[in-house]
């Protein structure tokens, strides 16, 4: 298979809410629609402000005071809120599901519309008896479960500002994200599990609240059953309210992955996320009240706000805690009846890696469309998926950030899947490839940037004086355009690739390759598990974990490169091939490629990353003693 083979065409394109809406306008084709989105903003938010029928208890008075960016103005003079949205959505259908959920500690089990909807009005009640108001901060030191989700819409609903961290994150990396919010109520979890095996937080607590002196109140959730505080906050019956906000007040506080410095503590508004998730489940994931959508994820990965987002729809969410194990995750999307199925491209890897076959061991039936993100999803995920998962399956691979909290590239039920190829550029994300001089390029490789504002963008970092941080992480290169850090194509029919991140692009002879290419043609190799590489001084190094009794001899390293020539170019051979242990990654799981680098460049480790911000810092000892002994050797 090639990459732009096509590989799915939608069977019925009129029936998505994608074509009524398109209709409705007059468009006869998606890029048509993308097109007038991009060039009237006004017309395109305002049209999807009143289809989705978003409710305000102050009109706006105005789609878009300022254009600007950064620094544009949304909806001025509105009030909303985000929460009444989600429990809106469900509140004529109250019996029905609303969030299935499972994990390692618990059996299946769903809570309908009606219940979630009195678990809020509760919650909400219980913070309020804190002190916890207007503008306040919760965090929340919780796993994948109903339970975050309730505190979330209940922290929401009377506008205060969530923050949440999964609760296997360390606690210098928590304190590193919340010791910058200075948050009231902490919710934390006893202890949860993960591959079978319990872990303790009660401690991890203590030391949050002795470190963070802002912290008033904690409630601790019984997950691995000690005693707790939960049922308390929930145990006097209220009546649910919605503390109406403008359209710019916070809603939650997500953060960079630290690995350099402190994390970037991004703000994002009740509204710019509303119309933005809005958009996304309706139109591009093209979810209603009949389905069940999960995309696996944690409570520390912008992807969980993502899935809440869901309910926007109508549509049940679907939760899991634990491990993603290759075969049983796939047994639980058949058990749970998930229609939209969201995960990584480094799962669907280890899926091709370990030999599953979804398409015989389970029933998919109900599986209508399956999502990739994290990073790059390589021609060979597009031909595992259509061969061994469903060949009908409607597959998105979608890109976006943390920093939007959204995809602006992926999924368009109106359009062909192309193999390696992102659908589509999203409504209202003016998304270009600029060469070296700040141009519109098509069908050439150029660094990803955004020309027009989005509602979802930062209203600002948290304690950033005159945003200065904020400006110079997006705006540094193309003033008033912004830069994301990453390598696209946009292609001449509109679709997109999208090659890793530009600052880990290697160089070799003039001739420019994401590092996405490279570790498609290292990890096609059947013994390679898991590949890292980087360009130092000129020598192109390829780090490969390899499969449990096999070895780097000659012929191994000989059949790498071969396949690196062959699917790449003779220029990104690498030079020096080794065998680790595993590959550095942060804790949302994306590969250290810079701080490595600049580790074996002779740069101070502690400096080149943040420990705290790795999901397996004892990972980065192997690089430390190589640069130790490359400088020796020298």
């Amino acid at each position: 298979m090639r990459e732009g083979d096509l590989l799915w065409e939608p069977p019925d394109p009129g029936s998505s809410e994608m074509a009524r809406f398109m209709r409705e306008r007059g468009f006869g084709d998606y890029h048509e629609l993308w097109r007038w989105s991009v060039e009237d903003l006004e017309g395109f938010w305002g049209a999807l402000w009143d289809w989705c029928g978003v409710r305000a208890s102050k009109p706006h008075e105005r789609v878009l005071g300022r254009r600007e960016m950064p620094g544009a103005e949304w909806f001025p003079g509105s009030e909303l809120s985000y929460a009444e949205h989600i429990l809106g959505a469900g509140a004529a259908r109250r019996d029905e599901t609303a969030i299935v959920h499972a994990s390692e500690l618990r059996q299946l089990g769903e809570v309908t519309w009606g219940e979630l909807e009195d678990q809020v009005a509760r919650c909400a009640a219980g913070l309020r008896r804190l002190g916890v108001g207007r503008g306040d901060r919760v965090v929340a030191y919780l796993p994948n479960i109903p339970e975050t989700v309730v505190a979330f819409l209940a922290t929401a609903s009377i506008g205060a500002v969530w923050s949440s961290c999964a609760p296997e994150f360390g606690t210098p990396t928590v304190v590193d994200r919340w010791g910058q919010i200075e948050p009231k109520v902490l919710i934390g979890v006893d202890g949860y599990r993960y591959g079978g095996k319990d872990f303790d937080r009660r401690g991890s607590l203590a030391e949050l609240c002795e470190a963070i002196p802002s912290i008033e109140h904690t409630v601790v959730v019984p997950y691995l059953g000690a005693d707790g505080d939960w049922d308390a906050l929930l145990a006097e019956p209220a009546q649910l309210s919605f503390e109406q906000v403008p359209f710019d007040h916070p809603l939650w506080v997500l953060y960079s992955s630290g690995t350099t410095g402190l994390p970037k503590a991004i703000v994002q508004g009740h509204g710019g996320i509303l119309v933005e998730h809005l958009k996304k489940s309706r139109l591009h994931l093209d979810l209603s009240a009949g389905d069940r959508f999960l995309w696996f994820t944690t409570t520390g990965w912008m992807m969980w706000n993502f899935l809440v987002g869901g309910m926007l729809s109508g549509s049940a969410i679907v939760l899991y805690d634990g491990q993603p194990d290759p075969s049983g995750l796939w047994g639980f999307i058949e058990e749970a009846g998930v229609t939209c199925f969201g995960t990584s491209a480094g799962f669907i890897g280890a899926c091709m890696k370990a030999g599953v076959e979804p398409a015989r061991e389970r029933d998919l039936g109900r599986m209508r469309s399956l999502g990739s993100t994290g990073s790059p999803l390589p021609v060979e995920g597009f031909e595992w998926v259509y061969s061994h998962v469903k060949p009908d399956v409607w597959l998105f691979s979608t890109s976006g950030g943390t920093d939007l909290c959204t995809a602006f590239v992926g999924g368009c039920p109106l359009l062909p899947v192309h193999a390696g190829e992102l659908q589509a550029r999203s409504l209202a994300a003016d998304v270009q490839a600029f060469d070296a001089q700040g141009r519109p390029v098509v069908d050439e490789v150029g660094e990803l940037v955004i020309t027009e504002p989005m509602p979802s963008m930062p209203l600002r970092f948290w304690n950033d004086p005159g945003d200065e941080r904020y400006r110079a992480s997006y705006f540094d290169t193309y003033p008033g355009v912004w830069r994301h850090g990453d390598w696209i194509k946009v292609t001449s029919r509109g679709t997109a690739v999208i090659y890793g991140r530009s600052d880990s692009t290697i160089n070799r002879g003039g001739v420019r390759m994401g590092t996405s290419e490279i570790y498609s043609a290292v990890e096609g190799v059947d013994e390679v598990l898991d590949s890292l590489v980087v360009d130092v001084s000129d020598e192109m190094m390829a780090f490969v974990v390899l499969r449990p009794g096999s070895s780097l001899d000659d012929e191994l390293v000989a059949r790498i490169r071969r396949r690196v020539r062959e699917h790449c170019s003779p220029r990104h051979v690498p030079d020096r091939i080794e065998a680790v242990a595993e590959i550095p990654r942060t804790l949302s799981g994306k590969k250290l490629e810079v701080p490595v680098k600049k580790i074996l460049m002779g740069g101070d480790p502690e400096s080149a990353a943040s420990r705290d911000s790795l999901a397996n810092p004892r990972s980065l000892e192997f690089f430390v003693e190589l640069a130790g002994a490359t400088r020796t050797t020298r």
